[in-house]
Parts: structure tokens; sequence; C-alpha cells
């Protein structure tokens, strides 16, 4: 059966019905605008987490992590310089260098500040030593 020639939408229905939308689009958009950042700061977290899971794996391997020198490049390709990588696994420790979320270089520091393990860092949004919120400093200190 065919339905009646004046079924469908009037204007006003339709004005209604993206009036509705768009009450809908301004409550949720706020909250969601801040998302992104906080994404990233999750993924750099997680990041970290990975990295420093491949830093123990070479060490496994290796006998000692990478040196500041050589960096994470090192869980790339084999190392050419400083002590050298004897066990150094056939399809490395990453496929690739890591960059942060952000797109700056992690930073790796071999022994770390304690004197032993290492540091590995990412500096934030901002991709300077310090800072608050999105900005602050993200770190994984492996011992």
């Amino acid at each position: 059966m065919l339905p009646p020639a004046d079924a469908g939408l009037t204007l006003i229905e339709m004005i209604v019905v993206l009036a509705i939308i768009a009450l809908v689009a301004a409550l949720i958009v706020p909250s969601v605008i801040g998302r992104p950042d906080q994404a990233r700061v999750t993924v750099a977290q997680a990041d970290l987490k990975s990295i420093g899971a491949a830093l123990k794996m070479y060490r496994l391997d290796n006998g000692n992590y990478p040196t500041t020198e050589q960096g994470l490049a090192a869980l790339v390709t084999k190392p050419s310089t400083g002590p050298a990588a004897t066990n150094f696994a056939a399809d490395a420790y990453l496929a690739q260098a890591p960059a942060d979320p952000w797109g700056h270089p992690y930073v790796y520091r071999s022994p770390g500040e304690a004197g032993s393990g290492f540091d590995l860092l990412s500096f934030g949004r901002d991709g300077k030593p310090g800072g608050e919120g999105i900005d602050a400093d993200l770190q994984d200190k492996g011992h």
C-alpha cells in the first residue's frame, strides 16, 4: 500500500529535529573538547611502559641497557658503538624509533638519575622540562 500523498515531514517538524540535534551537540561538545589532550597523555603513558619493557628485554638479552649515547635507536637497530649488543634480537625490540604523541622524541638516560637503570621521559605537550597539566613531564624510571 502506498502512503498518502501528504505523508512526510513539514518544515516545522524539520526545524524541531534540527533544534534537538543542536541542543544535544551543545551539551556534548564542551565535554569532548578537552579529551584529545587527555588521550595523548594516556598514549604517552602506555608508550613509556612498552618502551620500558623493550629496554628490559634488551637488558635481558645483552646484559646491560643501551647507553645514553646509543639511545632508543638501539632498540630499532643493533648499536655499532659502545657496549656491544652480543645477543641482539633478530627482529629488534621496536619497529621504529619512538616519538611522543606531540611529535617530540622521548628522553632516555642510562644510567638514570638514581645511578642505575634508566630514565625515560616525555616532556609533555610543550616539549620542555617541568610544566603542569598536559605540559607536565611523564616518566618511567627503570630499575
